[in-house]
């Protein structure tokens, strides 16, 4: 039968049709393929070639305020392997065993463990570069050695329970290096090679490297010469009474920047795995919560003067020794009382009763106003972990008694920093701020500061002629009342000291105490606030004047020169006791002579360099307090002749 051309014509155009029909499905397919697939696929067949050799970034630094290093890094390569380009994984993991100090079965499950690139976890981690050399040396197919560090701190358990430490993959762990870990870990790296299905290297196409990103430097308000200097204070403190802790804190009372912090015991954070958690997990001056004693009264006296409920100088007070509250004898540290004395000479002394009477003239409401306005009762809000709240009295369980203990501060229980910034609060006009430590961020590559914390105010508490008399009145305890043993000479030191029992399950140890003592100077200008406490120290009378206070003042005096605070020779002077060396003021030699020097009495010795007798100069300066008996030179030269005609 024949077919008409109609038919032929129709039959061709339908299978045109049907041809242009699939050329365009194919054609869509591959331009869906090409342009929204491609990169999926490519990444895809990357993946299924591509090996990668990660590179850990630098972790951040930790300075102190000056730029000293206080957490680094050292180079720790750690050994790769990728299994399937290994041909004879006896003999690479003999060689590794032999190298990295390995049994050959481990070194063997390595190599032959079925995944693509494998890490070394033990032995090969971490290595010295010593070790790394001798790997790179045996040039083994198969196995890499890819840069690494781990965390170095150059001064052992200096700063420790502030810096913490960082974990074997520098992941930060306990204290600044957790709290700041996103910031100081920085970004990984890595070197991508090509290999086939069988895990052969691809010589053709040329590895790729990314750069690891390295994290910033955190620069902290710490100073590393206070910071030493509160270090050996409290090692020989250690040394000398054998307590069960000590805590130190120094801040900048004007800003809430932290100059210093340590405790003991302490822990190298490269070795924390030999110490308990309990040593490294609790860094005292935030976590621990105890009675502060008597530095308690600083809030209390602050309190009265600011409601102007005392004269300081001209009211008087009886004490017997004891003041009776709701039926309760409460009895002062003398037991026989300090008789009659001014309300200064309550501070002086550290007159319990007195403090009673003051409480009292506040009541309940105004005194517990402002023990929360002095921040008790609630954190800091310090950069660090495991901060303490404290713990107060509630409203409703405040009676007669519970406001009278409070007054001296018995039956509370508050943190190292928040007494710290509530005292730095009381003496530095009235501000309390929020204590930090993280003080900068910097670039590691250009050295700029990419981020500043500034001091964070929280309110003003009292007024500035309220902080001027309490300044007044915490210098006079140094100088005259039972912080004695805290007066630098040359400085002019505030303070008060604090002797805690200590209770366990609601009762109070026998001959255990918290001994403590809380200075700041110079007095009319405060630039440091320092507090120690002592747990229970041994084969010592504990008392916060007798142990502690000594310790603050060698750390104010130290400390306060290597801050370049110059000495001055103004201030309350000391009062003398039995046990003072006498003390003299030089007197002004220059322009006398050795015949009127001989006539004069000064209980010095005089040495002479040069001849003659007319005195023009003298070693130390006039003005200068030595202790009596030391030694002056005196420098002569000839007295020069009257040329006056008659």
């Amino acid at each position: 039968m024949r077919v008409s051309n109609v038919t032929v014509r129709k039959r061709l155009v339908a299978i045109l049709l049907g041809g242009l029909f699939i050329f365009a499905l194919i054609d869509i397919r591959l331009g869906y393929v090409q342009l929204s697939l491609g990169n999926w696929l490519s990444e895809k067949a990357h993946d299924s070639w591509g090996r990668n050799v990660d590179f850990e970034p630098k972790r951040g630094k930790i300075l102190d305020r000056n730029g000293q290093e206080l957490a680094t890094n050292i180079s720790a390569p750690t050994v790769f392997v990728v299994p399937r380009q290994i041909k004879d994984p006896v003999a690479v993991a003999e060689k590794l065993a032999a190298t990295l100090n390995m049994s050959k079965k481990q070194a063997y499950e390595y190599v032959t463990k079925n995944a693509s690139i494998v890490k070394f976890n033990q032995g090969g981690r971490k290595i010295s570069n010593e070790k790394a050399d001798e790997i790179r040396a045996l040039r083994l197919d198969g196995v890499y050695v890819a840069e690494d560090s781990k965390r170095h701190y150059p001064y052992g358990d200096y700063l420790s329970h502030v810096l913490g430490f960082a974990g074997i993959d520098n992941q930060g762990l306990t204290g600044l290096e957790l709290v700041y870990d996103s910031k100081l870990k920085g970004e990984k790296g890595y070197v991508s090679f090509f290999s086939d299905a069988k895990g052969r290297r691809m010589p053709n196409l040329a590895d790729e490297y990314e750069a690891p990103k390295n994290g910033l430097d955190l620069r902290l308000t710490i100073d590393h010469q206070v910071q030493t200097i509160i270090e050996r204070e409290l090692d020989e403190a250690m040394a000398m009474y054998n307590p069960d802790g000590a805590i130190a804190i120094a801040v900048n009372p004007n800003t809430g920047e932290v100059l210093a912090m340590s405790s003991r015991p302490s822990f190298n954070p490269e070795n924390y795995q030999r110490v308990a958690p309990e040593v490294y997990n609790r860094n005292l001056p935030v976590w621990a919560q105890y009675e502060p004693g008597s530095t308690f009264k600083i809030i209390t006296l602050t309190a009265a003067i600011e409601e102007n409920l005392v004269d300081l100088e001209e009211e008087k007070f009886h004490d017997p020794g004891y003041i009776d509250v709701a039926g309760t004898h409460l009895h002062c540290w003398r037991r026989s009382g300090h008789g009659s004395q001014t309300f200064l000479e309550v501070v002086q002394n550290s007159c319990n009763p007195g403090f009673v009477v003051l409480g009292e003239r506040l009541g309940k409401e105004k005194l517990f106003s402002y023990i929360k306005d002095f921040g008790f009762g609630q954190k800091t809000g310090i950069d660090l972990l495991g901060e303490g709240s404290g713990i107060l009295f509630a409203p409703e369980r405040v009676g007669p008694l519970e406001l009278a203990t409070t007054a001296f501060g018995q039956g509370v229980s508050v943190t190292p920093i928040q007494q710290v910034m509530a005292v730095s609060a009381a003496i530095n006009g009235g501000y309390l701020y929020q204590p930090y430590i993280a003080k900068e961020w910097v670039n590691p590559d250009t050295g700029k500061v990419v981020e500043r914390t500034t001091p964070i105010l929280k309110k003003q508490i009292i007024s500035n002629e309220t902080s001027e008399l309490v300044r007044h009145a915490l210098e006079s305890v140094v100088a005259q009342g039972t912080g004695k043993n805290a007066f630098v000479d040359g400085y002019r030191v505030g303070g008060k000291t604090g002797t805690a029992q200590k209770a366990v399950n609601g009762a109070y140890l026998k001959d255990n105490h918290i001994v403590s003592f809380i200075g700041f100077a110079p007095a009319d200008d405060p630039q440091i606030v320092v507090y120690l406490a002592i747990d229970n120290p041994k084969n010592t009378v504990q008392f916060g004047g007798v142990v502690a206070a000594p310790i603050v003042g060698n750390i104010i005096d130290d400390a306060l020169r290597a801050l370049n605070v110059e000495k001055r020779t103004d201030g309350i002077e000391k009062e003398k006791t039995w046990q003072d060396d006498l003390i003299v003021t030089l007197p002004n030699l220059i322009g006398k002579t050795t015949k009127e020097v001989r006539n004069m009495y000064y209980d010095l010795k005089i040495e002479v360099s040069g001849k003659g007798d007319l005195i023009v100069d003298q070693l130390p300066a006039p003005g200068t307090k030595v202790q009596a008996g030391s030694k002056v030179r005196l420098y002569l030269t000839e007295k020069p002749k009257d040329d006056t005609d008659d």
